[in-house]
This record gives structure tokens, sequence and C-alpha cells, in this order.
């Protein structure tokens, strides 16, 4: 590097004629699951891989130091891999999650040569990733520091034991508070961006501005291809990645599949691998290919996979059902001064179950003990006439009075089934601070969905203070998120009457029943 700093990279060398050359930077060592996905899997179809570690990871020199020197340092393996004798005269980048935040920052200055890019589950704003709905997302960073810290420990045996116990060990430190402090005594020595990480919840401050790596989605011209789970934890950004690019004009393709993070390295790669070696034989051999469609999309509920010419389709209507004492109505009551109330309480902070997490229980899961507790409220619709076909982003909007200024506010949408089988199919979360005063409606959007509610279905909202520990606990105080020990509860009442509800994005054509959701 240019500081002098050496790299350690391994080196796949195709048989044969080759097809092109890949370049692979990760933190997270040269060995499994890393080496077969993207080293010897495109080597053996034709593709030079050169499987860098990061700086500070796996006996590369330096120090790790998340996000920071990325940009520089694959400015400088690209200039290395242009001296080489066997370069192929242009390259492609490819990799899941902080591998293909490496290509973000690529691709704020793409480097002579850089031909294509395949960012799978992708990051390119850190800063957003970790405080960007005003609750820091504990759970995911946490657990992805306390890996870092000890990935590098030897023995395979031990090495499976810590993964097991990992998520405990992390539950364990999340029900701590100070939250600083409970994450330090997790990880010792190791992971010194813990405490800037947790204490700067100014997302403007200047500290954030390394960890943002969104340039690339604005000028550069280098082909993208996208490649995204509907569970998971980045699909805001890898959405946010395709509109920036499309609207601009770049030849850039979207995929969303069923998965969540961590599918893309289990039931998700033969697809990453297939579409992956399309692009890079498109855009690094020259070779005449059939045009794909602009988006590939899986529509869960049974849809199966869409190739459509953009996301969201067009063609979709809004569909409002009401929250109403208990119920999801399609017409509002008629009782204006009807209300539902709950307390949430931070010593006893609401559960995450499921959703878009950055562990093993992330994913659609069974959330009929969430929907029971006495600090969720829970809004069921009627049966299902016909299928629902919903594509695009949800939208709650809530009447909400809370007895303190400080409060979260957590949505879901449930699917439930013929047996009452209650499933996640989407959520959203906001923090807030709010005067008595401010008595206007609350509006935010869900995480969006492409989703078949079967016939025979019930759909479910349901409305808490907090969703623990994805989201690091409201105390209910100003004290620092980092620091704060003080907690006190807070009672929410939420109106009904027409003054709250739940705005869905259908597909006409999925919806040619007159009135798929009222009552048999």
């Amino acid at each position: 590097m240019r500081d002098g700093v050496l790299l350690v990279a391994d080196h796949y060398e195709p048989i044969g004629e080759p097809a092109g050359t890949l370049l692979v930077r990760s933190p997270y060592g040269r060995g499994f699951p890393i080496a077969p996905l993207y080293g010897a899997a495109y080597a053996a179809r034709g593709h030079h891989v050169i499987l860098q570690s990061v700086r500070g990871t796996f006996g590369s020199g330096g120090e790790f130091s998340p996000a920071v020197n990325e940009a520089d340092d694959g400015q400088d393996t690209a200039a290395w891999l242009r001296e080489q004798p066997w370069y192929t005269g242009s390259f492609g980048t490819i990799g899941p999650s902080y591998l293909a935040y490496t290509q973000f920052a690529m691709l704020e200055d793409p480097p002579e040569g850089l031909a294509a890019s395949v960012a799978i589950v992708g990051v390119h704003d850190l800063a957003e990733a970790t405080w960007g709905t005003g609750a820091f997302t504990v759970n995911d960073f946490l657990g992805w520091s306390h890996g870092l810290v000890h990935q590098e420990e030897p023995g395979r045996v031990r090495g499976a034991i810590r993964n097991l116990r990992q998520y405990s060990d992390v539950k364990r430190a999340v029900t701590e508070v100070p939250l600083g402090r409970s994450g330090r005594e997790l990880l010792g020595d190791g992971a010194p961006w813990w405490e800037p990480w947790t204490g700067n919840t100014d997302l403007d401050d200047p500290f954030w501005r390394p960890y943002r790596r969104d340039g690339g989605l604005d000028h550069a011209e280098v082909p993208i291809l996208l490649v995204g789970g509907w569970q998971d934890i980045f699909l805001d950004q890898t959405l946010e990645q395709y509109r920036r690019l499309r609207d601009r004009g770049a030849d850039v393709a979207l995929t969303v599949g069923p998965w969540t993070h961590l599918h893309t390295m289990t039931k998700a790669a033969p697809a990453v691998l297939r579409e992956s070696l399309a692009w890079f034989d498109r855009h690094l051999r020259a070779q005449p290919a059939p045009p794909r469609p602009r988006t590939r999309i899986y529509v869960t509920g049974g849809g199966g996979w869409r190739e459509l010419p953009d996301w969201p389709p067009a063609g979709t209507r809004e569909v409002v059902l009401y929250l109403e004492p208990g119920a999801l109505a399609t017409e509002p009551g008629s009782d204006t001064a009807a209300t539902s109330e709950f307390t949430y309480d931070p010593a006893d902070p609401t559960p995450t179950i499921g959703g878009r997490l950055l562990s093993p229980d992330s994913g659609r899961r069974r959330d009929d003990a969430l929907a029971g507790r006495h600090d969720v409220l829970s809004f069921t619709g009627p049966e299902l006439t016909a299928d629902l076909e919903a594509h695009g982003a949800p939208v709650i909007e809530l009447d909400h009075r809370s007895d303190n200024p400080h409060f979260d506010l957590f949505a879901r949408i449930s699917e439930v089934d013929s047996k009452g089988r209650s499933r996640n199919i989407t959520d959203g979360f906001r923090r807030f601070v709010r005067s008595a005063d401010d008595d206007g409606p609350i509006r935010f959007p869900l995480d969006e969905i492409a989703h078949v509610f079967r016939a025979g279905t019930r759909i479910r909202v349901l409305i808490a203070g907090g969703s623990h520990p994805r989201y690091a606990r409201n105390l209910g105080t100003d004290e620092h998120p980092r620091d704060g020990v003080t907690m006190r509860p807070s009672t929410r009442v939420i109106g009904h009457g027409g003054r709250s509800r739940l705005i869905l994005p259908v597909l006409d054509r999925a919806a040619e029943s007159a009135d798929p959701v009222s009552a048999d």
C-alpha cells in the first residue's frame, strides 16, 4: 500500500484461457467459506481471482479500522493488479456484506480497469446502518464486533464452540446498562471502534464521513449487479443503491430473493454464482448474451420469481386498512373517541422476534408470543376472500400519544394462517423525541415487500414500543444512549375511529376481486 503496509492475498489461477480477473477484499480471512465461494468457484470457471485480506486481518499488516482505509487500499490493490503478467486487461469485484462495502469505497473513484461489480447484501453507509432509525442497531453491530475480535483465534473445535456461544454472549451483554460499558466488557481490548460508534448519535457529525461510501452511486459508470434478500439487514440500502443508479441511467440490475443476510453464503449461493457469472461474461468478456431484466424479484407467499422492468412495479394501488380496537378493518370505526393503550417498560423491553437481523434468529418466524404480550397492541383483519399481492413499502399512520417525550415505535405486519399461526412479513421502527404539544399523526414506512397474502389468511398489525435487542432500548430519558442507566416507562394511547391506519401498495392484477379483505 502507499504507506508501505503489506496486504496478504491468495491468487486462484484458472486452467486454460482466462475469462477475466476478479478482486475480492475481505476482513474475514481467506479460508472457509470465502475461499470456496469466491476463490475456487470462479477460478474453476475461468477467472483469475485475488482473494485479499484487508489490513489488520489474517496476516495483512496495519490495524483494522472498519471502513477507514478501504478506498485507498482498494486503489493501491487495483494498481498492483494492473502490473501482474497474468492480468487480463480489466477486472471485476464481487462479495457480500463488508466485502461489498470495499467495492463501494473503490467506486467513489473507480480505478482504471474496473469493468464490473457484483455487490451482494451490501452496505454503502455504515453510519445509516448503525443509527439510521435514531436507535443504535446493537444486536447486529455488537455481535459483528465480537465476531471480529475472536475470529483469528486458533483451532477449529474452539472456533465452532465460540460461534455457538457468541450469540448468547451478545444477548447477555445487551440486557445490561450502560450499553457502552457492557459492550466493552464483552469485547475486552478489541474493537476500538465500539465507543466512537455508540457515542456519535449525530449522523451529520464529520466523524461519520469515512463510513459513508455513496459517491459512486451518483457518478460511477461501472456496471453494477445488486443482490439482496427480503430479510437481509441491508435490504433498505440495496434498494437505495438500485434507485440512485437507475435514476441517473446507470447500468444496474437488481435481484432480491427470499433470503436473510447469512443465506447468501448457503441456500442463495447457487443463484448468486449463476447471476454473477453471467454479469461478468457480459462485462468482462464482452460475450453476447440475452439481455436480462432490470429486476428479478422473488415474491414470497408462493408467488415465486418474477422478471420485472423496474422495482417497485408500476400498477399498484393503495389499499387502506384501519386499526380499530383489536381489529384491522376495511372501514373506519364509528367511535372516534375509541382508544387502545399499552405501557412500554425499558426494564422489560419488548423482545425482537425474527426480522432483518445479522444472526441465526433472523427471517420469517412464528411471532404469536409477541402478539400476546401486554406491551404489544394487536390488530387482526378478517379472513381474505382472494389473494392480495403487495409490492413496495407499506406505510403506518398512527394517532399516537405518549406520556413520555422519549419513545420508540415498532410496527409489524404479520400473516396469520388458517390454523392461527402468525409469522412476520415486514417491520418498521423509529425513535422519537416529541413534546406533548406535538399531537400530529405519526407516519413511517415499513420495509419493502413482494408478498402474496393468500386467500384464507389474515393480515395482522402489531404496534409496540421497541424491538430489543435488534435496537438498543429506549431508556425514556435524555441520557446519552451509551452511558444512560435511568429507566422510565412510557404509556401510549393509539386513537381509532379512522385515525390510525395501514396503507398497503397492492398490485391491481392481484386484487381483481372487488374487496378481497372484506369479511364473508
